[in-house]
């Protein structure tokens, strides 16, 4: 059974969603968990987790800000004295055609779900490389790929995750630390909850393995990722779908 006993990560958007199915399953497989979110929520899914017997800590942390993210990443190696894993979760969406899209609606999904990566990625890179070992997994999507209409920003940020993820693994392979994405299909959330029951189905329909994902689901795969078993697995996007867009 895979486990992350006496290893420490950093889950950012652990509040809700994808991010708080990520940080139950890492909690389960032993993993001492900091959830780094801008929603408070995420104190709430921290005692939830922790009453269940989880080692967890909520932590408001805008992922942008380089101050921000490198006083949180102080804190935890003053704390913990390592970080093993880096979940790169925390992403945005601001929907709308192409043609009504605004420089702001672009920018915003640019600046979370691509411009975040370096801040974090560069905060915690130079103690995984001192430690020789490290596992960096970031969120990408089915549409990075498959493509989606009203989503030109998200889509071109998700890819972008794609390219980061190949390039990055070649330069710090040497030292222990892999580098992978998860892109999610159909996932339930608080935005399919509210979805038309008829939407849902025919969602479904176009999945070969007849049901929406869960948030549980998700964790897993980063838990595979994220694990030791997986050392020889880098730069690659493990394609989460349930078969929907296979790749």
């Amino acid at each position: 059974m895979l486990n992350l006993e006496n290893q420490v990560a950093i889950i950012t958007g652990g509040a809700r969603g994808i991010g708080e199915g990520i940080s139950k399953v890492f909690c389960k497989a032993g993993a001492t968990v900091i959830i780094w979110d801008v929603l408070e929520i995420g104190q709430e899914t921290a005692s939830q987790i922790k009453a269940d017997g989880g080692k967890v800590s909520f932590k408001k942390v805008d992922i942008t800000s380089r101050e921000q993210v490198q006083k949180a990443t102080d804190e935890i190696m003053e704390q913990e004295g390592r970080i093993d894993i880096l979940i790169n979760n925390a992403g945005v969406i601001r929907d709308r055609s192409f043609m009504k899209m605004t420089q702001e609606e672009w920018n915003t999904v640019i600046n979370v779900n691509i411009n975040s990566l370096f801040v974090t990625t560069k905060a915690v890179l130079p103690y995984m490389k001192e430690a020789g070992y490290g596992r960096i997994i970031s969120a990408s999507s089915i549409n990075a790929m498959a493509g989606a209409f009203g989503q030109t920003n998200y889509a071109a940020s998700k890819a972008a995750i794609q390219g980061f993820t190949r390039s990055l693994c070649r330069e710090v392979g040497k030292y222990g630390i892999t580098v992978n994405c998860v892109a999610p299909g159909f996932i339930q959330s608080d935005m399919t909850d509210s979805m038309p029951p008829e939407v849902i189905e025919a969602g479904i329909k176009m999945i070969p393995v007849g049901r929406i994902g869960t948030a549980e689901d998700m964790g897993n795969a980063y838990l595979f990722l994220a694990s030791k078993e997986a050392g020889f697995i880098s730069g690659i996007t493990l394609h989460a779908n349930g078969g929907a867009y296979p790749i």
